[in-house]
């Protein structure tokens, strides 16, 4: 190994059966370091990831090579030995939180569990780490978040408690499997800072495995290409970003930096399919949702934009009829639908198909992919036998997968594939309005540009409409007719996909839109730490106060914090709800 290494990989193979799927690779890291590995769903990423703790999945095999880790040759590691090594001097932030976390326990006891079990602190110790480390990553009450269970938390919160558990032990190489996919913009920007200051100041080296160029380019810096298990491309980040080798690389670089077109709306004027009339919802006394009002038309795509905990999934799920709402109206088609979903009929729940977020605690791992696709077949059309698998087929072409999967398990399948069986099962259902929630999240660029394509492909000829949720507004740009800003439950914005482009916006819209990486190193650093805005006067007794004005830098005091905000239009034609005067400069206080 060289001297200057810290992590060395040289002709690593793993296996399938009979086939390759990983051949020959090899990389080193010096200590500290950070190496990107990047490619499309399938290209070996997670497969190599795992084998730096001696690790090959369900039916795969180490075939060969060597993996060191400091003075470790990993792969000659007994069954023992590797146990002592995951968990302590080597930690792994796996992609899926929610699938990870033990819903029957407490989240301190599954944080700290790696350093007490591995003896590194005794339990007030290790408590005491996990609050800082709460804090670190921005969670929301740390001191306090470890009493609750995991199904108390969003899906970006638990992205970050996994973070929080892999850091405890203090490692030496930290595995970040596209640990940001399930965050919005601005929680993802103070996330990578405590990475980049943990690996920092832990003298940590990290492997940061990502589909997302732009995150790459302020983590990074060295950066490896991966295609179909083999490497395409090696070198420091800077050289791979701005001056790409490869064909495949310059591919990569293209996706990640599209000039998209946006989906056109209905030409004609018709009564909406979907419309929402003073929504309030929430869980037992939570109010989550506040006065929601929005329309969809036909063949249209609405995107709903926020952070997590915004009310973008609560949104999906009172349409959905999962849970009814505590005031307001859903109509679909002109004809109010009844709140609860057990007093729906099999027509309207069929015209209405939801696609989730989480692909892996949505599919069944051990049912198989024609079994999954074939059921709402069955349930709403009837189809069984030859039909049935002609349809599977039929599905599966439409997204862009091979007919043979029909047969296979769900659980063996990458998490690109799993989403795009996610939408051929909705696709089975022949709906009217598909709500997509965080669809593209979990897919590389290629992949999740190619998803994009299909949905406005299968939006002209099939007059498919879309609720698309998402925490990128880039992605939301790409695809949506009109887009809706949620914040804490409230709508701030709504508007046309165009009105986002001109300067007067609401002060979160303003946030989220600034708050996209670039796709170039330094940019991370060049944010700075944001401006703390002033205090907040006495609120006037019985106002409404905007949910935003603890974090707006533009508030205005004696109006902000005094009166509720109005809801008006923008010169780009949007609405918002805000007392932000036109024309007023950044920190007008």
């Amino acid at each position: 190994m060289s001297m200057n290494s810290h992590v060395e990989v040289r002709g690593l193979n793993v296996v399938a059966g009979g086939t390759s799927i990983v051949a020959d690779v090899g990389f080193s890291i010096p200590r500290g370091g950070v190496l990107a590995l990047i490619g499309e769903s399938g290209s070996g990423k997670t497969t190599i990831a795992m084998a730096l703790m001696g690790y090959a999945r369900l039916g795969c095999r180490i075939a060969g090579g060597t993996v060191r880790v400091g003075d470790k040759d990993v792969l000659s590691l007994d069954e023992d030995g590797l146990a002592a090594l995951r968990g302590d001097r080597v930690s792994y932030i796996a992609q899926s939180a929610a699938a990870s976390f033990n819903p029957s326990r407490r989240i301190m006891d599954q944080v700290v569990e790696p350093a007490v079990n591995h003896g590194r602190m005794d339990r007030k110790a290790a408590e005491a780490k996990a609050v800082a480390l709460f804090r670190s990553l921005a969670l929301p009450d740390p001191d306090s978040i470890g009493e609750r269970y995991p199904h108390q938390l969003s899906g970006g919160q638990l992205q970050r408690l996994m973070a929080a558990m892999a850091l405890i032990t203090g490692p030496e190489l930290v595995i970040l499997d596209e640990p940001t996919t399930a965050l919005d913009v601005t929680t993802q920007i103070e996330v990578l800072r405590a990475f980049k200051q943990a690996v920092r100041e832990q003298g940590a080296t990290a492997v940061y495995v990502s589909h997302d160029l732009a995150v790459v380019a302020q983590m990074a810096d060295a950066i490896v290409v991966l295609n179909k298990g083999r490497v395409r491309e090696n070198g420091a980040a800077v050289q791979v970003l701005q001056q790409p080798q490869d064909e495949y690389t310059r591919t990569l670089m293209a996706a990640a930096r599209p000039e998209r077109v946006a989906v056109e709306g209905p030409g004609a004027v018709r009564a909406p399919l979907l419309e929402i009339k003073g929504l309030n919802a929430g869980y037992g006394a939570t109010p989550i949702l506040r006065d929601i009002n929005l329309t969809i038309a036909r063949g249209a795509t609405l995107g709903v934009i926020g952070e997590s905990g915004s009310g973008k999934s609560t949104l999906a799920r009172v349409i959905a009829g999962m849970l009814p709402p505590s005031s307001g109206s859903v109509s679909f088609d002109g004809v109010r639908l009844p709140p609860a979903l057990s007093m729906r009929n099999k027509e309207q729940c069929r015209r209405i198909q939801l696609v989730f977020q989480n692909a892996d605690t949505a599919l069944n791992p051990a049912h198989s992919v024609g079994d999954i696709i074939g059921r709402p077949l069955a349930f709403y059309h009837g189809l069984k036998g030859a039909a049935a698998v002609r349809r599977v087929a039929e599905l599966l072409d439409l997204i862009k997968l091979p007919a043979s999967l029909a047969g296979r398990a769900c659980g063996g399948l990458s998490g690109g594939q799993k989403q795009r069986i996610n939408l051929a099962r909705a696709l089975a259902a022949k709906p009217d309005l598909i709500m997509c929630d965080e669809v593209t999240s979990a897919l590389d660029t290629v992949v999740g540009a190619a998803i994009l394509d299909l949905l406005a492909e299968l939006k002209r000829e099939l007059g498919l409409a879309y609720l698309f949720i998402s925490h990128d507004i880039a992605t939301v740009r790409a695809i949506a007719d009109d887009i809706m800003v949620l914040y804490a439950g409230t709508q701030v914005e709504t508007g046309r996909r165009q009105g986002y482009d001109a300067v007067a916006r609401h002060p979160y819209t303003d946030l989220l839109i600034g708050s996209v990486p670039e796709l170039r190193p330094g940019w991370l650093e060049e944010q700075g730490a944001r401006p703390v805005p002033p205090a907040i006067r006495q609120p006037k007794d019985g106002a409404d106060l905007c949910r935003f004005l603890p974090r707006c830098s533009w508030r205005v005091s004696g109006t902000c914090d005094q009166f509720t905000p109005p809801r008006r239009p923008t010169p780009g034609g949007n609405t918002i709800l805000c007392h932000r005067p036109e024309g007023a400069s950044e920190g007008a206080s």
